[in-house]
């Protein structure tokens, strides 16, 4: 309860600062949306050029990209840790934060939530009942409630590998380190990972698993039989991912030595 007090305070607060400048609010959620309108874009002009893009109708690969659309949505939301180093370590506001009683992680994602980040995920859900409409998918009595699980799952896949690429900032004072490439292949989790070489599909499955925050979980409510098993397996690679995550990140703060003079 103390926690989500704290979450409460923290976006009555962000509320109160974003929409002083209302406009700047609202453009922000504007050009978040045309960002998924252009990539949303691009999956027609492939379709425009061939009837399936490796086993897979446009339908499903629109579904996929909803499906990638909503755990994306609140991760950026509420997981932001982008500048984490510039701010907290070069310009020493993680000695402040440690000085708090709340955890030092949970502090920092109250510190940058992002809630027009939701309106993705809110895209995202509106994205996967149109094309599963035109799938003829069925809305089962598991479906909601896998729904929600995997989200989850995947969420906590998409925590675990940033907190841990963070966490090397506790090491190194570079602004951005790896962040940006990061971001850059979680994209590839947006389509099926059955349309990239082998190489790419362990990597995505196994090393970064991206693939388990996309077309995986989106598999099991798509009936691909072929990936079932993967699609189940998506909570406890999302278990292992936090847990390796959280763990590097407290290993980090021990080795932190401050902002220093």
């Amino acid at each position: 309860m103390y926690y989500l007090g704290l979450l409460g305070e923290y976006l009555k607060n962000y509320m109160k600062t974003r929409l002083t400048y209302r406009a700047d609010f609202w453009v922000e959620i504007v050009s978040d949306l045309l960002f998924q309108a252009v990539n949303f874009i691009f999956i027609l002009v492939i379709f425009m050029h061939t009837d399936s893009l490796g086993g897979w109708s446009q339908n499903e690969v629109i579904f996929v990209y909803g499906f990638f659309m909503v755990p994306y949505g609140i991760f950026g939301c509420f997981i932001n840790l982008w500048g984490f180093s510039e701010r907290y370590i070069v310009k020493g506001e993680m000695d402040r934060v440690l000085t708090r009683p709340a955890h030092n992680l949970f502090q920092i994602f109250l510190e940058n939530v992002d809630p027009p980040a939701l309106a993705g995920s809110l895209i995202g859900i509106v994205v996967m009942i149109i094309s599963g409409g035109n799938l003829g998918l069925s809305l089962e009595w598991w479906t909601l409630p896998a729904l929600v699980l995997l989200s989850v799952s995947a969420v906590a896949i998409y925590t675990g590998i940033y907190t841990a690429l963070t966490s090397l900032s506790f090491y190194s004072d570079a602004p951005t380190g790896i962040l940006p490439l990061m971001y850059n292949i979680q994209s590839y989790g947006r389509y099926p990972v059955t349309i990239y070489n082998r190489a790419i599909q362990v990597l995505l499955t196994w090393v970064i698993p991206f693939a388990f925050v996309g077309v995986y979980p989106a598999a099991l409510f798509l009936e691909r039989e072929e990936m079932r098993s993967m699609a189940l397996l998506t909570p406890a690679v999302g278990a292992v991912f936090l847990t390796v995550g959280l763990l590097s990140w407290n290993h980090g703060v021990r080795k932190y030595k401050g902002a220093g003079s």
